[in-house]
């Protein structure tokens, strides 16, 4: 009798032990994965080309991500003209980005996605600017993002209902610039491009961590199934 309870008490021990040592695992593998992460986010370089999308000024901004910090390439505005015919224009739009994405050689381009317009005309004139925009990119093989004004006030400032000042406030701070680029179609611009920088690094942080669910999952259910 008195070796069964001695018995008994060892196994409750061993089983406990187990447990913690289980427990102690998968917290070691959580931090791997973060670990990783944060590597993987200090070693991303990329050279993004963000785009503020319209008929009469496309602001752009090409904007280098590397080792944690953000360094403006080339910024600026394709202006058209008003007398233009609106054909022409598109013409001149799509000629000036693709001489934009040829000079850079840009990894990803990055589109603020249209929203909702009381004035359809121009809603459809900025449509149609946007599609010979996508077109530039497409036609050399750039990956195409879209992004929301939301998204990006959220990105660049943590907050997405910041104010535009806010906004290019926090753009200038973090490509080191002496001034808010203008006109503010290009500080849009490079908001954007930094908006895509964010949320790739949340894409990596999520592969990483789809790529471990299974295994995580696998190492809970022991615990729970001791």
């Amino acid at each position: 009798m008195e070796y069964d309870t001695v018995a008994l008490q060892a196994a409750n021990i061993n089983r406990g032990t187990q447990r913690f040592t289980i427990f102690l695992l998968i917290k070691r593998v959580k931090c791997a994965i973060f670990n990783v992460y944060d590597y993987c986010r200090e070693c991303i370089k990329m050279k993004i080309l963000g785009i503020d999308p319209g008929y009469a000024i496309v602001g752009y901004g090409v904007v280098e991500y590397s080792r944690g910090s953000y360094s403006p390439v080339e910024y600026g505005a394709i202006t058209t003209e008003p007398d233009m015919p609106f054909p022409k224009r598109l013409q001149h739009i799509y000629n000036e980005l693709v001489s934009v994405i040829i000079r850079n050689d840009p990894d990803e381009m990055a589109v603020e996605r249209l929203y909702f317009q009381n004035n359809q005309k121009t809603a459809i004139a900025v449509a149609e600017a946007r599609g010979v925009i996508l077109l530039s990119a497409q036609m050399n093989n750039i990956p195409i993002s879209e992004y929301t004004p939301l998204q990006v006030k959220q990105a660049v400032t943590g907050f997405g209902q910041a104010k535009k000042p806010q906004v290019m406030e926090m753009t200038r701070r973090l490509l080191k610039l002496q001034s808010v680029p203008k006109p503010d179609d290009t500080a849009d611009a490079l908001a954007i491009a930094i908006c895509h920088v964010q949320s790739s690094g949340t894409k990596l942080k999520d592969m990483l961590n789809s790529r471990n669910k299974v295994n995580l999952n696998s190492l809970g259910g022991q615990i729970r199934k001791n």
